[in-house]
């Protein structure tokens, strides 16, 4: 029986939430939890910046996660942070803070990856996950939609509207009357309106929240008397009119409140009335799984090698109509290189070597659109699109290896001169160069090594005189790495030297 710790770490809007959970047989049992309620998305200026107040919050909670899962390897732990790091302009100066004090990478997630891994959560603890469900999480920031069956999402969406947002906005200092629970209920129901028709053309069976304002909610509601089992129109309406009757927050006298929702509860009231009235609910049960219990089970996938990011490139392999044998040619070829320089990368879960592999697979994406310039828009697409199972920084990884893996290097002069990923740029670019030919000649007798602050080319002499473009293209090569600094030889060698197979 294989019994393994893993933690997932949800660094919300509203609260911090650290999930430790054990692997029994391929199931997750959550073993231990915590929770810093930072208000993160409260620190949030006009203009998009996290105030002092809201980081320090924030780093104090992860550094209390960092005592709990410090010896944990880093494969057994998956941090993700959702909107107020998506959208908060100083977000990258905080997470080099955030990663010091949790002692782990940390991922910002797109929104409907957030959204995804909310369903995958969900699903895991639904009594008949082959029902078709749609699944509605309010958070702190922002509020994700899914519809889905069977452990499969059929349709995601996030919608930038949060409780903590909306509890700031149209509830200043808990203060509740007519008009602010007007505005915050049609500002909600016109972000609503974008989705409401697409997915009531889907359907679904049952209608399930998740996540804190969900859960406020349902015991709110039945600990007073005001629903008779879950979230109901009905007891939203008597919730609604007692809050109005109140005036204030603090004048709000009802079981089951709890100290940290009473400053976001008004905005996920508002919002959570607004998906009733659009998606036509009469009735909402209520799951504990979450954002946190999905990136473990995403997690899980990853530990036992089923890595839904190799689902994804395969998918947009078919999607955009990529020349499998060609891609498969350049990846295996990278991969070579790589491995002269770096027999480490042999290790199955080397994520240099993946990432290699992923953008080689997809560095001609960007031909579905045209072939000018084919680089740019696959950079453009693999930064843009919506990737299951990458976050934005992977995203971002992948675009920057695909943008630089022809042409100027310049266009990423902005990464650390030294940054390993050079080295990642370097073996897909000359992979691509032997291999434009697109005539499956096989891995090339090359050998790539590191010297001083660049590399050499060892080239097998007789090979090279045949192949003159190559040879050309390879004398380019030289030149463009010289102009940044970080020089690349190309040696000739009168005998042959073929790498050994992989």
């Amino acid at each position: 029986m294989n019994r393994e710790l893993i933690a997932a770490i949800d660094l919300g809007s509203n609260s911090f939430r650290l999930q430790i959970g054990r692997i029994v047989n391929d199931q997750i049992y959550p073993l231990d939890g915590i929770k810093e309620a930072v208000r993160l998305a409260a620190g949030l200026s006009p203009d998009r910046m996290l105030d002092a107040a809201s980081q320090f919050r924030g780093l104090g909670a992860l550094r209390c996660f960092n005592e709990r899962i410090r010896d944990y390897p880093v494969d057994a732990v998956r941090a993700v942070a959702t909107n107020t790091l998506r959208v908060a302009k100083n977000a990258p100066h905080f997470l080099v803070q955030a990663e010091a004090a949790l002692g782990f990478p940390i991922e910002v997630i797109a929104g409907r990856e957030e959204a995804r891994l909310i369903y995958v959560g969900v699903a895991h603890t639904l009594p008949n996950p082959h029902k078709q469900q749609l699944v509605v999480d309010i958070g702190g920031g922002s509020t994700e939609f899914v519809i889905g069956k069977s452990f499969k999402p059929i349709a995601l969406e996030s919608l930038y509207m949060g409780c903590v947002s909306y509890s700031l906005r149209y509830f200043p200092e808990g203060r509740i009357d007519k008009r602010g629970m007007r505005d915050a209920e049609m500002a909600a129901q016109k972000e609503i309106q974008t989705i409401a028709h697409a997915y009531r053309e889907v359907g679904w069976e049952e209608a399930v929240g998740s996540s804190g304002s969900a859960k406020a909610l349902v015991d709110v509601l039945e600990l007073n008397g005001l629903s008779d089992g879950g979230i109901t129109r009905s007891g939203l309406e008597k919730l609604r009119a007692l809050m109005l009757k109140a005036g204030h927050m603090d004048n709000l006298n009802l079981d089951g409140m709890r100290p940290d929702r009473i400053p976001v509860f008004t905005g996920g009231v508002a919002i959570m009335w607004a998906v009733f009235q659009e998606l036509g609910l009469e009735r909402m049960t209520f799951s504990e799984g979450a954002l946190r219990l999905g990136v473990l089970y995403d997690l899980l996938g990853r530990y036992h090698h089923h890595d839904l990011r190799d689902a994804t490139v395969s998918a947009f392999v078919e999607r955009y109509g990529v020349d499998h044998v060609h891609a498969r040619q350049v990846a295996d070829t990278a991969r070579a290189f790589l491995l002269q320089l770096d027999p480490s990368a042999a290790e199955a879960e080397n994520m240099d070597r993946r990432f290699l592999e992923w953008s080689a697979m997809l560095h001609e994406v960007g031909v579905s659109v045209a072939h000018s310039s084919y680089h740019k828009h696959s950079a453009y697409i693999l930064g843009n699109a919506d990737m299951p199972g990458f976050s934005r920084m992977d995203q971002g990884r992948l675009a920057r290896m695909v943008l630089a893996h022809r042409g100027k290097l310049s266009r990423v002069g902005g990464l650390d001169p030294e940054s390993q990923e050079w080295r990642l740029i370097l073996c897909l670019r000359l992979s691509a160069v032997v291999h434009r030919a697109r005539d499956a000649r096989g891995i090339p007798p090359l050998r790539l090594k590191r010297e001083g602050r660049g590399h050499v080319v060892v080239a097998d002499g007789e090979w090279l005189r045949n192949l003159p473009l190559t040879a050309a293209a390879l004398d380019e090569e030289e030149r463009h790495w010289q102009a940044i600094g970080l020089p690349m030889k190309v040696r000739v060698e009168r005998a042959a030297h073929r790498p050994a197979s992989l």
